[in-house]
């Protein structure tokens, strides 16, 4: 399959400057595209990731990806799908947001067919007058006001560092078309009109019938009409100390069945006749969730690896099972990070006292129940002996006791 033909049937393409002409330049040659992310942050989140998903789309249909890390224009700040101005981070945050971001790149598309590249090294040297003079010329005020980007913040104000925001994207547009030989640029929806003034910016430097593309990816939203990649905790970030692997997995296998087709096509690599096969199961059997799991696995072994794949399953099984014993410290780290802990002394004492004066157990007559009852099981292991002890430097080198109550109520126990 073309892959125009491949996006159009994952739904993955919500505007584009000439898709015929596109799919005919893809079919017999290829190309050279690119994506920017400006270093706002020291990580992208998964609402980011879509477009470079496009990008790793063409990159495994053997066309060549560049990516711009905005050095430059993430010194001023994108106005699209903002309200209001940018807070400027100073350069030594952009730096070092640069420095995170351009590792998660390497890490997403490799080394082979793929370059990366900061458009700091070449807006910086334009002067003042430069710019002025061999861009500004070739801007019409109008035109540029009539703009969603700018038009949407007409009302509220725009400084005119922002408003100069396309001007800089298309500049670098048309250098990756002079330097790179880059065809088409990817972007969110809210990229459309920076993306058709580089075009715009192309055709009037090099001539109108310059070979060159723009494609933007539909906005993103569930089932339920709320936005995609949010959740209660914030934003589910692909760097692993902000988000875990093991938090990341969950996030995807706990999708809706309504939206998780959808997202199989976006965010996997998988083929259309096992994609159809999933979409069957999720209509016959979707008690079985294997959509679900198959999401789950496929985009945390795209971004973490298949170790990380491992390690999550791992943990919800042990979480689900209650044998939690050979469970990692940092595995714990993971599978624990949202549930009720509690801080306790690292000394041995009687469990029914020991539950009841860390809040775990509401009262000792409720401890006493509950433990020659089985209901309580430390570490994995059931406890039904209300003489019991427990021993908190036992396990997990002496940093947690797990304790389950019940089948589904955890709690972890830090030592302190």
């Amino acid at each position: 399959m073309n892959i125009i033909d491949d996006l159009k049937w994952r739904g993955a393409i919500n505007q584009a400057t000439d898709l015929d002409a596109l799919k005919e330049l893809t079919d017999n040659n290829k190309i050279a595209l690119y994506c920017g992310t400006d270093p706002t942050g020291d990580s992208l989140h998964i609402g980011h990731l879509i477009p470079f998903m496009i990008l790793k789309r063409f990159q495994l249909a053997g066309h060549h990806p560049v990516i711009i890390i905005g050095g430059g224009t993430g010194a001023i700040g994108d106005p699209s799908g903002r309200k209001s101005e940018r807070q400027l981070q100073t350069m030594d945050q952009v730096h070092h947001n640069e420095a995170a971001l351009t590792a998660q790149m390497k890490k997403l598309f490799g080394t082979e067919n793929f370059t990366i590249v900061n458009n700091y090294d070449w807006l910086s040297k334009i002067s003042l007058l430069d710019f002025l003079r061999d861009y500004g010329k070739l801007f019409n005020i109008n035109t540029m006001l009539n703009k969603e980007v700018v038009a949407s913040r007409l009302e509220a104000g725009i400084s005119f560092t922002e408003f100069t925001y396309q001007i800089l994207q298309s500049v670098d547009f048309l250098h990756l078309y002079r330097h790179n030989d880059v065809q088409l640029q990817i972007g969110g929806s809210d990229q459309w009109g920076n993306i058709t003034a580089g075009i715009d910016l192309i055709h009037k430097v090099e001539g109108p019938d310059t070979k060159v593309y723009g494609l933007t990816i539909p906005l993103m939203l569930k089932a339920d009409g709320t936005k995609f990649g949010k959740t209660a905790g914030g934003a589910v970030w692909l760097d692993p100390k902000k988000t875990s692997p093991y938090e990341f997995y969950q996030f995807w296998i706990n999708q809706d069945d309504r939206d998780v087709v959808k997202y199989l096509k976006y965010f996997t690599f998988l083929s259309k006749d096992e994609i159809d096969a999933l979409a069957e199961k999720v209509e016959k059997e979707p008690w079985k969730r294997e959509a679900q799991r198959r999401l789950a696995e496929e985009v945390t072994k795209f971004v973490h690896g298949e170790a990380a794949v491992e390690e999550a399953e791992r943990i919800s099984k042990a979480l689900f099972s209650g044998d939690v014993a050979d469970l990692s410290v940092d595995e714990i780290e993971q599978g624990f990070k949202n549930m009720p802990s509690v801080d306790v002394e690292n000394k041995k004492e009687n469990i029914v006292i020991w539950l009841t004066d860390n809040g775990i157990e509401p009262s000792r007559r409720q401890a006493r129940q509950d433990v020659s009852n089985g209901a309580i099981r430390i570490n994995g292991e059931k406890v039904d002996d209300v003489d019991a002890e427990i021993d908190p430097s036992t396990h997990f080198d002496g940093k947690f006791v797990i304790v389950r109550k019940g089948k589904k109520h955890y709690f972890l126990a830090r030592v302190k």
